[in-house]
């Protein structure tokens, strides 16, 4: 049992960084479709209101995955994250400003404060994408660390082709993801824009993902990952004709598939290493190296045991609430706030 525990939880963090991508992913994509396709406020308020009761639920996936790395393999945990760590203050700081943007932007009085925090929240979504996507890329592909954890070179080593290939992968998947999540869930010019960008333009933007995919595989792979990256592949081919045909269920659920397949044969292949060295193959991290001890892992399990469920069945319900279509149409005009006025 001690020695499956390493490798129970090297599946629940693949499996949360899985959940994260998934959910966060359409949320990141549409901040930054409101500065790429939306036209006007009312297009962008109704993106907006999509994600608006989901978003900051589904922040919850990247807690847990940082926080589960961090009880599960702390040597994996602080050897990534200091190695990364102007990365790191980079994606910490775009979360910051993404979640203020959100609360702020119907705030003001004028055009310029909601465009201005729009603008805001779509820098910060592109920020955070690519930032984790790059961490995760490197942790698949290889940083520059010694025998002792540390990273070699200075402050920018991690800036590598690996970390530039799992940046775009994260960007390309959450706009293409996204623009079949606006397709499925508004109505109306909002919904007819986001399913022409995704039979044009999302295709192309899913390649990244699969080029990241394949170089682990080629790099590490099994034989039973080829098996998942052929159903990745075949998953962007479906994707790209129920776009095209506007069936928007069957598109969403495509690219939810790309990405599940993409994962499983990105952790799979680099199994049992959670953290290669580019340096010397001899100071990689494993599964058993990096774990916690055997009694912290049994509690973990525990608590796993029981919250994991929780949290996944709220999310589910919560979903199921806010599962209604919305359209431009149906936004309001934005408030204007008359100034307090006080009485001799």
């Amino acid at each position: 049992m001690e020695t499956a525990l390493p490798v129970i939880w090297f599946g629940v963090i693949a499996l949360l960084w899985t959940g994260y991508l998934l959910l966060e992913g359409f949320d990141l994509g549409v901040g930054m479709h409101m500065l790429l396709t939306a036209r006007s406020g009312k297009e962008r308020r109704a993106m907006l209101n999509t994600i608006g009761p989901v978003w900051d639920g589904n922040e919850v996936w990247l807690i847990t995955a940082i926080g589960g790395t961090f009880a599960a393999f702390p040597s994996w945990y602080s050897t990534l994250l200091s190695s990364t760590y102007l990365l790191v203050l980079v994606v910490l700081f775009g979360l910051i400003v993404r979640a203020v943007a959100i609360e702020w932007a119907g705030k003001g009085r004028t055009d310029r404060w909601r465009r201005g925090w729009d603008t805001a929240m779509s820098l910060a979504s592109f920020i955070v994408a690519f930032g984790i996507g790059a961490m995760l890329a490197l942790t698949t592909l290889g940083l520059p660390i010694d025998a002792a954890g540390e990273r070699v070179g200075g402050a920018f080593a991690w800036a590598t082709p690996a970390a530039l290939l799992g940046g775009l992968a994260a960007v390309g998947f959450a706009l293409a993801h996204a623009s079949n999540f606006l397709a499925l869930k508004t109505d109306g010019a909002v919904r007819h824009r986001a399913g022409s960008f995704s039979a044009r333009i999302a295709p192309g933007l899913l390649v990244p993902m699969l080029v990241w995919a394949a170089t682990v595989q080629l790099a590490h792979g099994r034989g039973w990952t080829w098996l998942t990256l052929g159903v990745a592949l075949l998953a962007g081919v479906g994707t790209w004709w129920a776009a095209g045909r506007r069936r928007e269920a069957a598109a969403f659920l495509g690219t939810a598939l790309l990405l599940v397949a993409s994962t499983v044969t990105v952790f799979g292949s680099a199994f049992p290493v959670v953290l290669p060295s580019s340096v010397d193959p001899a100071a990689n991290l494993t599964v058993w190296n990096a774990a916690a001890s055997p009694y912290a892992l049994g509690v973990l399990t525990a608590v796993a045991a029981f919250g994991v469920p929780l949290v996944i069945g709220y999310q589910a319900w919560s979903y199921w609430v806010f599962r209604r279509r919305l359209s431009a149409d149906s936004i309001p005009e934005a408030h204007v706030f008359a100034a307090a006025v006080r009485r001799r």
